[in-house]
């Protein structure tokens, strides 16, 4: 297994430097990461950076918390496809979740997916799963499936509870055909390695490096 062509190296912390963002890509051309994930400050930064490689790069849209309106996620979403991002990851609007109010979710991820898509760009639905009932996590799927989002993406990181094999399991028994990124919390090679088996296509990590290391060292 090529480890590292599942991971996108990411660091999304408030007080994430130039500099940081410079050891990301360089990290990340060196083991061939699938994508950085960067704030959006750095998405210009980190494209230039990466311009004449494989890598992606990658963004959050609504982060962390996902409860901005609908406008301001349209425009963060122009902002950073201006400045050349690959990759959207969109923190759904989990106050609007937890309130029932489903027919706003799908009004919002379908008007996101469809600005996103006309630029041949790629969404990641982040749905906080940590935070979810399965049958809130079920009807997340619906929506997925519904708008054809390219990829449903279980946390955002900032949540107590991230990626879990139950939650990667339930997305795959209910996206057969759609791409999932487990992130949250996976620091290690047997944690992403459970997570692939699970269904998991990609994996969001800030820990790439000791995963492909140990990866590496097992036989």
């Amino acid at each position: 297994m090529n480890i590292a062509s599942y991971i996108d190296h990411t660091i999304l912390k408030p007080t994430t430097t130039t500099d940081d963002v410079r050891k990301l890509c360089e990290v990340a051309l060196q083991y061939q990461f699938a994508a950085v994930c960067v704030p959006p400050y750095f998405v210009a930064y980190a494209q230039k950076q990466l311009q004449h490689s494989a890598v992606k790069v990658a963004t959050v849209i609504g982060f962390p918390f996902g409860y901005s309106s609908t406008s301001a996620k349209l425009e963060e979403i122009k902002d950073a496809l201006a400045d050349g991002a690959d990759e959207l990851d969109m923190v759904i609007n989990i106050a609007a979740l937890k309130s029932g109010n489903w027919e706003k979710l799908s009004a919002e991820v379908q008007q996101c997916a469809a600005l996103i898509h006309a630029s041949n760009k790629c969404m990641k639905l982040i749905v906080e799963s940590g935070e979810l009932t399965d049958d809130e996590l079920i009807a997340c799927c619906k929506i997925v499936a519904q708008h054809q989002v390219d990829f449903i993406k279980t946390s955002t990181g900032y949540s107590a509870t991230g990626a879990t094999l139950h939650a990667v399991q339930l997305m795959r028994q209910h996206l057969p055909n759609t791409l999932i990124k487990a992130s949250g919390g996976i620091r290690n090679f047997s944690s992403a390695q459970e997570m692939i088996a699970a269904g998991a296509n990609r994996i969001g990590c800030s820990a790439s490096i000791a995963i492909v290391q140990e990866a590496n060292a097992t036989p």
